[in-house]
């Protein structure tokens, strides 16, 4: 039996699938624009090869939207086939992306922290669990997973990027800092390393540090699939609106952000309407681009693979004033929140649904309405995931409703005295 660049065995006899098979691997941890090759090349030479069909259906399903789905359910089902004479570690990760693909998430997680308890040197497991925490708001959990594996992985800068994320978004900055740079010493071309310590500049302030450091890396960027290239570009122009440069902030997200984005790909779209939005909330016109960005976001509406997506697709909308697909998209939300598996319904029906009234309120400038929506889950948007700075956004709408309701009352209040100021002349 062959064994992979991991030393894990594979139930293939085609040393032509395995080199494609390490190839995937190695594109899937550094996020790489050739996986979706990779894994077809390795199929190509070995189409019986279950492991081969379980990393296809999860490549598929991570892009998160309906089209890619119907490929990784066609891969899921071979790979149940033959996972029959497969490995327990193959038959496991099996197991794993199958949960997923009907959304029982906790049971997907499971299966993960099994193989990480076992099967020490998967990381390719490893990263799919973090991505299952990490969209469940789970920090402490994303952080342990790297953790449990570790001693398998001396000196393996993908696990120290892995680990340095966990850090962060658990607020050790300093020790999330200090791995993830000890990474980019190994391997200076890790861009999640390289973005897990752009989160820690971001959070602690350091911003001129965290634009030098973006971009003295960003020749290292061309390998990178659409999603972490735009986001990390994504995260050089929240460094220029922090300093209040809007024109630099505007030009990345024409040529970087929206510019290098999959137009079509939710993730990537997701980078560019928070990007707007933020310029939006500091008083920055940004013309005509939501209209431009909306013309992609009519597939999304009956989706709703992540409420994380689903809250920024539907605040475009209503942003660019299309009120019947709002409607439509929010009906659908509620419609899916009843009948999602029990391990998300809570966060579907509890948060989600109130966050997306109280962002469309929000676009659609009724604040007092935007506050009352969104108040009571102000200290659950964890639950939906995303990072830290990914999720501040929802309390900069929250806090710029609030002063606009201010606002709009003292004015109120003005002119009221001022009528009866008048009738008493």
């Amino acid at each position: 039996m062959l064994k992979d660049a991991q030393d894990l065995a594979v139930t293939s006899v085609s040393s032509i699938a395995l080199a494609h098979l390490n190839n995937f691997m190695h594109q899937a941890l550094s996020y790489g624009k050739e996986a979706e090759d990779a894994i077809s090349n390795a199929l190509a030479a070995d189409p019986t090869c279950a492991i081969a069909h379980a990393y296809a259906a999860a490549y598929f399903l991570s892009q998160e939207n309906a089209v890619d789905r119907q490929q990784a359910l066609c891969h899921l089902k071979a790979a149940r086939h033959h996972a029959l004479y497969a490995t327990q570690r193959e038959q496991w990760y099996v197991q794993a992306i199958d949960a997923w693909a009907i959304g029982a998430i906790d049971r997907a997680i499971s299966w993960h922290e099994a193989i990480a308890h076992t099967y020490p040197q998967d990381l390719i497991s490893v990263q799919q669990g973090q991505y299952h925490y990490f969209y469940r708001g789970e920090a402490t959990n994303l952080k342990r997973l790297a953790e449990t594996v570790l001693p398998a992985h001396s000196d393996n800068h993908y696990l120290y990027g892995m680990l340095a994320f966990g850090l962060e978004q658990c607020g050790d900055l300093k020790q999330a800092e200090s791995i993830g740079r000890k990474a980019i010493a190994l391997n200076r071309h890790d861009p999640w390393a390289q973005h897990a310590v752009a989160h820690v500049l971001e959070t602690q302030g350091r911003v001129a540090e965290g634009i030098t450091w973006m971009e003295c890396h960003a020749d290292t960027w061309a390998t990178c699939n659409s999603m972490l290239l735009t986001h990390n570009w994504w995260h050089v122009a929240l460094y220029y609106l922090k300093q209040g440069d809007w024109q630099t902030t505007l030009e990345l997200y024409d040529t970087s952000v929206w510019g290098h984005a999959r137009k079509e790909t939710p993730k990537d779209q997701v980078g560019a309407i928070a990007l707007l939005l933020r310029l939006e909330l500091q008083g920055i016109d940004v013309g005509d681009r939501w209209q431009t960005l909306s013309f992609y976001l009519r597939s999304r509406m009956h989706e709703h693979t992540l409420p994380f997506q689903d809250l920024h697709a539907l605040y475009a909308l209503a942003r660019t004033g299309k009120k019947v697909w709002v409607a439509e998209m929010l009906q659908s939300m509620q419609a899916h929140a009843q009948t999602v598996d029990r391990s998300q319904r809570r966060a579907w029906l509890e948060i989600a649904v109130p966050t997306a009234q109280g962002l469309i309120a929000h676009a659609q400038e009724d604040w007092l309405m935007a506050i009352t929506a969104l108040k009571p889950v102000m200290h659950r948007f964890q639950e939906i995931g995303g990072s830290h700075t990914q999720r501040a956004l929802f309390k900069q709408i929250y806090q710029n409703a609030q002063r606009k309701a201010a606002s709009s009352a003292l004015c109120t209040h003005h002119s009221i005295t001022a009528k009866r100021l008048l009738k008493t002349a």
